[in-house]
């Protein structure tokens, strides 16, 4: 097969296939520095810039360059190797590393050979800027390369460096797609080198995992990664547990995991109290309540406002009045659902959460916006992608809430069995790196949360794209009228246009009124993920108009003229697919698309390239950035602008009362405004937003590492606990504290200590009697029998006693925050209390196990098992995996397995 480059969609220039490949000399670098920027010169001067100071940055780059000239300096020799020399190759460079070689030394040969590898079975031969990205990589650190310059690829030879080690590479997506998709594609270069390359996907078993965590290279979701680890600690058997640890982890996308999605911890979850009524109930008095009626001047509540609740649009949060408290007591009395005292007794506090959800499901939260309907469920949107995020689901009651509004069935709500957040997650990894085409803006935090750099590395081709200054209109009529003109004018001179939308509502509003123009388009949304690979396979294609709800984390490039490979597979796949032959027939196909292709590639890039339309600003820069990515792929012409009203949310919200100063300055409807000096406006708000999202962030951090701290204790008991073979020595040490306690009490009395001995022990213990009892015990049921029990009890008891105090956190987390009133810092008193349950509650583990097992007695059975663990069903029945936004976002159960009660074979004939 011929060499080609997919992603120029063109065959390698030079003639004789990888013998020309061989003899093409390394790329030129040199460095040049001063005080304000860093160049590198690989043929075109561009500016790289990073998180760190100006002398550091220097220092990295300096270091980059000789080492992509060794890289290049070993391209012809790797080229010269046969196909069974790559696996040697590979079982070469990991003897050396065993044998203590530095893996620096080793980093040139690793890279050179992935290079090749991928060469030959990719078609592509790695850039040298792709180089450095993985180098970055390999540092620990965040590579920014812009949309087009293969982030997938980059990573390549860094995965195989690292895997060298045997200890596993996990390398994190977004969403199960890009995961398999990237596992199948980049798969065949790392199993080409003689790796073994596994991927993890929400819908499969134990089983399955447990060999995908297993191979070299395993590829996997954020979500799924952190769900197996908090399963892994749930499971009664060490040996059961599907990872081996976290060694290093190369996260794509690594700002929309760490950064947009961090206030979403995960959760497993179990069935809890059944309140599905309530929610109907409550449902119907929204309606008889009233907002408060704000000041038409500053569009904001007055300090004594007249109604009964207040909305908060920026934090979705809703509050009630002291006369919206009395009106909600006067409506559930009239309806029968509370009987004497008052709303804020305990037997009736609750409901005052239930209409609080409700009011929010009302007024807050909006169908085709927030989520969709799909076959009588409610399904979310994610905000950033557009996609439905299916099995998520709102936390705290909201999604029930939501439910009774849209007059579905009302599902279950679940208690918290397990949680981590992603920061604490990610944490665990011995080394961390990321890649991303927008990670600069948030440098700081990746810096101060994660102890990570940012580096931003050239462009393989200058940019070429022109980002013009955002249009401003005073309403949303009058945007979407001058967004119509400008996308049939794009299209009558066969200029390809991708508009983003923040919303499903907006991108069916949009497109109703290009239909009513006659204009023709394609939507790409929620409701259309189905056929999202044929939309973006044409959305380069000359003329084409695609209208997107968000583009960020898609994984897809689109192409100037289409895209010759898609068409190909699907001209190949109609033609029968795989079969004798199969790759022949493709590069035949293919090479017939390709030449096609060439023409309208040309005719597209004639007209322009592909233009970025946005009409609205994202509440965060660096989506905007990534939307415009989308354009002026490896030096591609493209265009882009923002059109905007002051209608728009962000606007609304934080743009300063930007309305009342635009109508000022004599601004009128219908009239555009474009000036460089509002693009700044627009930029504070939108850094303003950013900032207010970092503090969420930061805040969820800091009371999640009190959680974080006990977690690691837990999981450390637990693995302990499962590996010790004398579980007896830990019930007689909690005993002896236990009588050292009682005889050591300030108010000790011999009859009082007997007595509580008595009710505790069941016995009384006098000095070495108490080793002998348990001793007998053992002998009876055999001491790896007694020992499997005991160990059992342990599991079963900290599972249950963790649960519960997963509930008290959050409930504590609640409580402290009214404690301001009283001058007192939050968190510091969730520290101080959170740990001192903490302590009540392992000390309760500790005697409540030494009661049992001394008050434990010994009969015959009848050979039947008892209960225990086995390694086949080490799961409570009906757990659900959640992520959850900060007090709203949670998420439905995961298909995997979901054991019955675990059973302990019978070992003897008198199980305990």
């Amino acid at each position: 097969m011929k060499p080609r480059c997919v992603r120029r969609h063109e065959p390698l220039k030079e003639s004789g296939g990888a013998a020309a490949c061989a003899a093409r000399p390394p790329d030129s670098l040199t460095v040049v520095s001063n005080r304000r920027y860093t160049r590198i010169y690989a043929g075109f001067p561009v500016r790289v810039l990073g998180s760190k100071s100006n002398r550091d940055l220097t220092w990295r780059v300096k270091a980059l360059v000789p080492l992509v000239n060794r890289i290049n300096e070993l391209e012809s020799r790797m080229v010269a190797l046969s196909e069974a020399d790559f696996p040697a190759w590979t079982d070469k460079l990991r003897t050396r590393l065993e044998s203590g070689e530095p893996r620096a030394r080793i980093l040139p040969e690793a890279f050179a050979l992935a290079r090749e590898a991928a060469r030959r079975q990719l078609g592509e031969r790695i850039f040298d800027v792709q180089l450095m990205g993985g180098i970055i990589l390999d540092h620990g650190a965040i590579v920014e390369m812009k949309t087009g310059e293969g982030k997938t690829l980059a990573s390549v030879p860094t995965a195989y460096l690292n895997a060298l080690s045997g200890d596993g590479v996990h390398i994190v997506t977004v969403n199960d797609y890009l995961a398999e998709r990237d596992a199948e594609w980049m798969g065949r270069v790392h199993r080409y080198l003689g790796l073994s390359v596994g991927v993890v996907l929400s819908r499969m078993e134990m089983r399955e995992r447990m060999e995908a965590y297993a191979c070299d290279i395993t590829y996997g979701t954020n979500n799924e990664l952190g769900f197996d680890y908090l399963r892994d600690n749930m499971r009664w058997d060490a040996d059961a547990r599907v990872q081996r640890g976290h060694r290093y982890c190369i996260v794509d996308e690594i700002d929309s995991i760490l950064i947009d999605e961090a206030r979403t911890p995960l959760i497993i979850s179990g069935a809890a109290e059944d309140d599905t009524e309530r929610f109907a109930q409550v449902d119907r008095l929204v309606d008889a309540l009233r907002e408060c009626a704000k000041d038409p001047e500053t569009d904001d509540y007055p300090e004594e406002p007249s109604g009964d609740y207040k909305i908060d649009e920026k934090g979705k949060r809703v509050s009630f009045t002291d006369e919206g408290l009395n009106a909600a007591e006067r409506l559930l009395r009239g309806k029968g659902l509370i009987r004497g005292g008052s709303l804020v007794d305990d037997e009736n506090f609750e409901y005052i959460h239930y209409l609080t959800q409700a009011l929010r499901a009302h007024r807050l939260f909006q169908s085709d916006v927030d989520y969709v309907l799909e076959d009588a469920t409610v399904q979310i949107v994610d905000e950033f992608t557009g996609r439905i995020l299916h099995g998520r689901r709102y936390s705290d009651g909201l999604h029930q809430a939501i439910e009774a509004k849209e007059r579905i069935p009302i599902l279950k709500r679940n208690r918290t069995l397990a949680s981590i957040s992603f920061q604490n997650y990610f944490k665990l990894y011995d080394k961390l790196s990321g890649m991303t085409g927008t990670a600069d803006t948030e440098a700081t935090e990746f810096s101060n949360i994660y102890g990570l750099d940012v580096v931003v590395i050239p462009t393989n081709r200058p940019l070429v794209r022109a980002d013009h200054d955002d249009v401003i209109f005073l309403n949303e009529q009058d945007k979407l009228a001058a967004i119509c003109d400008e996308l049939a004018a794009c299209q009558k001179a066969g200029q390809p246009v991708l508009v983003g939308t923040v919303s499903i509502d907006k991108s069916e509003q949009l497109a109703r009124l290009l239909h009513g123009r006659g204009v023709a388009h394609e939507v790409l949304n929620a409701k259309a993920h189905a056929r999202e690979a044929v939309i973006i396979a044409q959305a380069g294609a000359e003329g084409a108009i695609t209208i997107a709800t968000n583009m960020a984390g898609r994984g897809t490039d689109i192409k100037l003229g289409g895209n010759p490979e898609y068409s190909a597979r699907r001209r190949h796949a109609a033609d029968g697919g795989n079969g004798h032959g199969a790759e022949e027939r493709f590069t035949s196909i293919y090479e017939r698309e390709l030449k096609d292709w060439q023409p309208r590639y040309d005719t597209v890039r004639g007209a322009g390239g592909l233009h970025v339309l946005g009409t609205e600003r994202h509440e965060s820069r660096r989506i905007d950035n990534q939307f415009r990515g989308r354009s002026g792929r490896q030096g591609d012409p493209g265009s882009s602008r923002f059109y905007i009203s002051l209608d728009d949310d962000l606007m609304r919200l934080f743009g300063d009362n930007l309305r009342s100063m635009m109508s000022k300055v004599g601004m009128k409807d219908g009239e555009p405004l474009a000036h460089p000096w509002l693009n700044k406006s627009i930029a504070r708000a939108q850094k303003r937003v950013e900032e207010r999202n970092f503090e969420l962030r930061k805040h969820l951090l800091d009371f999640d590492n009190v959680l974080n701290e006990q977690r690691k204790y837990i999981y450390g008991k637990r693995d302990e606990i499962m590996a010790d073979t004398d579980l007896l020595g830990r019930v007689l040490e909690t005993a002896t504290e236990a009588v050292e306690d009682l005889t050591g009490a300030a108010e000790f009395s011999v009859t009082g200590t007997l007595s509580a001995l008595r009710s505790r022990f069941g016995f009384l213990m006098p000095d070495g009697e108490s080793g002998h009892h348990l001793t007998e015990k053992a002998e009876v049921v055999g001491t790896p029998n007694f020992n499997l029990f005991i160990r059992y009890e342990y599991l079963r008891l900290i599972d249950a006693r963790w649960q519960d105090h997963l509930e008290n956190l959050d409930s504590l987390r609640e409580a402290v925050y009214l404690r301001t009133y009283s001058q007192k810092n939050p968190l510091l008193e969730y520290k101080l209390e959170g740990f001192q349950i903490f302590d009540e509650m392992l000390s309760g583990i500790r005697i409540a196990i030494a009661e049992k097992v001394f008050r434990v007695t010994i009969r015959a059975g009848d050979g039947t098992s008892g209960p225990g663990p086995t390694s086949r069903r080490l799961q409570p029945q009906g757990m659900a995996t959640v992520h959850r936004e900060m007090g709203q976002f949670a998420a439905m159960p995961q298909q995997g397995d979901a054991p019955a009660a675990a059973t302990m074979p019978a070992r003897g004939a008198q199980p305990p």
